[in-house]
């Protein structure tokens, strides 16, 4: 486990290699973050380096007693992401796309079928959460696939705790109008942790 305070301090006595490291540990979660805020791959590298960038760079203004490094960064990523979102026309990403599947001959051991079938309800649920209004679609982003808490996304969208839950509440309500019942049944576990 990376000891994160550890690194960050390294980083502000001038070890590049702490910077180096929190970068490389911090890539893969602010480029997916900001990949399902876009959906544009191109883009999402664009707002992750700058992200990651200005977060570095700046360093000095992260205070830990407001939060955690990655709460922080996140904060600067959907920052980031909705200006250059500014300038895009929104776009409906698959979630097979999303996650690099595709192109795979399907396998025809026992429960092939059964994945297939999970993978088809993923991608329908990954397609509505990307029919989302771009501010439901962060909460939804930041609440299960970050795993922020209310009070984090709220720090993180700049609203307060109530809106970051109304938020998920109404990204909730509006996907289980836009699935079918198959997939609204990968939903089950969502459903319980807002309720």
């Amino acid at each position: 486990m990376i000891a994160i305070s550890a690194l960050i301090e390294r980083w502000r006595a001038g070890d590049e290699r702490a910077a180096q490291t929190l970068y490389d540990h911090f890539w893969d979660r602010t480029f997916w973050l900001a990949y399902g805020l876009l959906g544009d791959a191109d883009d999402a590298e664009e707002v992750a380096q700058d992200a990651l960038y200005y977060a570095l760079a700046n360093i000095a203004r992260f205070d830990p007693n407001r939060g955690s490094f990655n709460t922080w960064l996140h904060t600067i990523t959907v920052s980031r992401s909705r200006n250059k979102r500014r300038g895009l026309r929104p776009r409906l990403v698959s979630l097979r796309d999303w996650l690099g599947w595709g192109g795979d001959v399907p396998d025809s051991t026992p429960g092939q079928e059964k994945k297939l079938v999970q993978a088809e309800a993923q991608s329908e649920v990954w397609e509505a959460v990307q029919g989302l209004s771009p501010r439901l679609r962060e909460a939804v982003l930041l609440r299960y696939w970050a795993g922020h808490t209310y009070r984090e996304m709220a720090d993180i969208m700049g609203c307060p705790v109530p809106t970051a839950q109304s938020r998920v509440r109404l990204a909730y309500q509006n996907l289980r109008t836009a699935l079918t019942s198959e997939s609204l049944a990968d939903l089950g576990d969502v459903e319980e942790r807002i309720v």
